[in-house]
């Protein structure tokens, strides 16, 4: 599950990312608007998965209730999901 979790982590980041760095340009500065209708839907495909995952993650590993906070924050926050990944998932996997 943690490996599930963690890929779902990353991706949801390279995504959100995507969406504000590149589609959401096109789509304010050049009006063009193809690439944030079809960017935006794998974002949020990813970040449902991602909340889900981790409401399963949490429930599995009986993680306390501030820890599932940061999980929810992590996903809402630029470069989140990253930090979250090598501060806290990482070290999980080693151990």
């Amino acid at each position: 599950m943690l490996k599930i979790f963690q890929l779902s982590a990353i991706l949801e980041g390279i995504s959100y990312l995507l969406l504000f760095s590149f589609s959401m340009p096109l789509k304010y500065w050049a009006n063009i608007t193809e690439p944030n209708v079809y960017i935006g839907y794998v974002h949020g495909f990813l970040f449902i998965a991602y909340m889900i995952l981790a409401l399963v993650f949490s429930m599995e590993r009986k993680i306390a209730p501030k820890k599932i906070v940061m999980l929810v924050l992590a996903s809402l926050l630029p470069f989140g999901t990253f930090y979250l990944d090598e501060k806290y998932l990482k070290p999980l996997a080693i151990s």
